[in-house]
């Protein structure tokens, strides 16, 4: 399996947003059952509930997209109604796997995948 960047925390770098403790396990789940993957995005939602899905070089989907919520048996009532609406995310970011792709090809694949008000 592809080692995974990013530690504990919800900064790393300059900055930037890397994955939690609790998200590294669904993370490395997503990537293992992907092998077109070369990362996860990773969607923070204001209700504390995830969305994650893999991404392959193109910046396209490389897995289906899972929402989940840490140490509950399913979803809020938010994103049941509404699948994590656009409005309600909170941080978004792409967690790479090594071996990262350039920087130019991070950045136009993190636009594609986010938008260009993602934090990347």
């Amino acid at each position: 399996m592809a080692k995974l960047m990013g530690k504990k925390g919800s900064k790393k770098g300059q900055g930037k947003l890397a994955a939690l403790k609790s998200e590294e396990a669904m993370i490395a789940g997503i990537i293992e059952g992907s092998p077109d993957g070369i990362g996860v995005a990773v969607i923070r939602l204001d209700c504390g509930c995830r969305k994650m899905a893999a991404v392959d070089k193109e910046g396209e989907p490389a897995s289906k997209v899972i929402i989940y919520r840490d140490s509950a048996e399913s979803i809020c009532d938010k994103c049941k109604k509404d699948n994590g609406a656009f409005m309600r995310v909170k941080e978004e970011f792409i967690h790479w796997v090594t071996p990262e792709p350039d920087e130019q090809t991070k950045k136009t694949i993190a636009e594609k995948v986010l938008g260009s008000r993602a934090n990347h």
